[in-house]
């Protein structure tokens, strides 16, 4: 795939999603809200990508959207023309910004995000819709929409509270407070925090290898069955899962599994 704003690199297994717009920080323009979605779909049609590595390219990760978008919203709406379908269009382009960040969340595989620098405004939004994270202690975090006069609409506030918690969602977002990596690991946001980006994506690299080298059936599963049960309650979580494992429990991969088990050995597990 082609992208302007984004790269792709294939690595066996592990594909490298990288946010490819370095001389601006790595700022959500329009053409980067377009091609996420576009590189996502993309990489759910590649059977041999079993882990995403998302990080970005040069020093950040993202500054968030690019305020030129901002900017061309707030002209369509307050120019001229019939004011309803400005704001028809609005609430459409801000449906559009939530489905990029569903499109990563539901990516089939696990996505590891991997952040330096700052992860600002849909920065977090972005590694929201990320199953693990980790960053340097030097990376920069911000929930920075209220500063800008704008209510974070595209997923931080929704998704971050299984993940974090209600009152520290609140607080970052009624403060905009700016943080770095040790505090991120602190309440929980990030898995991890390395001093350097070499140790960040050495650690990232190795994991995504752990998972890759596991059942791809199984991971999926696990994954489709963390995302299920944390929009469901206990009672709909149990009823998912013994649903897929009566489609996928009993598969070549479990006999694989259990013969490397008993012939100490490594499993092998087809795409």
């Amino acid at each position: 795939m082609n992208f302007t704003t984004l790269k792709i690199e294939l690595d066996g297994p592990v594909a490298r999603l990288l946010l490819n717009r370095p001389d601006k920080a790595n700022a959500m323009s329009e053409a980067m809200w377009a091609e996420l979605p576009q590189a996502a779909a993309w990489l759910n049609t590649q059977k041999q990508v079993r882990v995403v590595i998302l990080a970005g390219s040069g020093k950040h990760f993202t500054a968030g959207i690019d305020l030129e978008v901002l900017a061309g919203l707030s002209q369509r709406v307050l120019g001229p023309g019939c004011p309803a379908r400005a704001r028809e269009y609005l609430r459409d382009w801000i449906l559009g910004a939530q489905a990029t960040m569903t499109a990563i969340e539901n990516i089939r595989v696990p996505v590891i995000a991997a952040i330096t620098g700052a992860c600002v405004g849909a920065g977090v939004d972005m590694i929201a819709a990320c199953d693990l994270r980790y960053a340097t202690a030097d990376a920069k975090f911000c929930i920075k929409e209220v500063d800008l006069a704008v209510v974070a609409d595209v997923g931080t506030v929704q998704r971050l509270q299984p993940i974090i918690g209600y009152g520290r969602v609140a607080e970052l977002t009624y403060t905009a407070e700016t943080f770095d990596g040790n505090k991120a690991e602190r309440i929980g946001l990030v898995n991890g925090v390395f001093a350097t980006s070499e140790a960040l994506m050495a650690h990232v690299e190795t994991l995504a290898r752990e998972l890759a080298a596991k059942s791809p059936i199984t991971v999926r599963g696990v994954k489709k069955s963390l995302l299920y049960s944390r929009d469901h309650t206990v009672a709909e979580g149990l009823e998912f899962v013994a649903g897929w494992n009566a489609a996928m429990l009993i598969s070549a991969d479990i006999q694989e599994a259990v013969g490397a088990y008993l012939q100490k050995r490594k499993p092998t597990f087809a795409d």
